[in-house]
């Protein structure tokens, strides 16, 4: 994983340097890898679109594209509202996009405890899913995250969290914090993207298999 861990920064910045990040090196990729591109196969025009801005969708937003979708035959299931996406909504929501879509704001119960509320309704985290088209789904997960030390610490007791654990995650936030913002990037992950490749396992250097445990 690439995490970047970012102060002063809210969601907003947060999703501007997410897509900044994607760009970069995707169009870096482009310029310095192409012959090597080319001898994988990789159709370059799909990643010559990979630039700013991403389209974004709140998480309701995107519960309702799906379940229109389903009514529509285009999926098999209907979305549950409050659950978080699985692979083929990913999937399918990804599909409607020429370049990553960010979904943001998804309900807090489904998201980690240290994200922090949105300030406009507190049922949802200011939060973020990085979906790759193509159907390669999440690249990038992140938040916005909590800076009181008051919330933080009930968060952690809600969710029945040893607290001597996390002890050193409060005492950052003990005598006084700032906002800030991170995420993580699978590596694996984005690179089977960007190559085209048919699966992750392609990509990871020491692969762990059913009969292969040891580089």
């Amino acid at each position: 994983m690439i995490e970047p861990e970012v102060a002063y920064c809210d969601l907003d910045g947060l999703l501007e340097l997410a897509e900044n990040f994607l760009s970069y090196i995707v169009q870096s990729v482009i310029k310095n890898r192409a012959s090597e591109l080319e001898v994988i196969g990789r159709d370059v025009e799909k990643l010559k679109t990979i630039l700013p801005p991403f389209p974004r969708l709140r998480y309701d937003e995107a519960a309702a594209m799906l379940n229109e979708a389903h009514k529509r035959g285009e999926i098999e299931n209907p979305f549950e509202y409050g659950n978080d996406f699985g692979s083929p909504d990913e999937t399918w929501l990804s599909s409607q996009f020429d370049r990553p879509v960010m979904v943001h704001r998804y309900p807090a119960a489904v998201k980690a405890f240290y994200m922090e509320p949105d300030p406009e309704d507190r049922n949802f985290a200011l939060c973020v899913d990085v979906l790759a088209p193509e159907g390669y789904g999440e690249v990038i997960g992140g938040s916005q995250r909590v800076s009181s030390y008051e919330l933080l610490k009930s968060r952690i007791e809600h969710h029945n969290l040893p607290m001597e654990a996390f002890q050193w995650y409060l005492d950052l936030r003990r005598y006084g914090s700032v906002p800030h913002a991170g995420f993580g990037m699978g590596i694996e992950r984005a690179v089977a993207w960007i190559c085209g490749l048919d699966h992750v396992r392609e990509t990871i250097p020491f692969a762990r298999t059913l009969h292969r445990i040891y580089p």
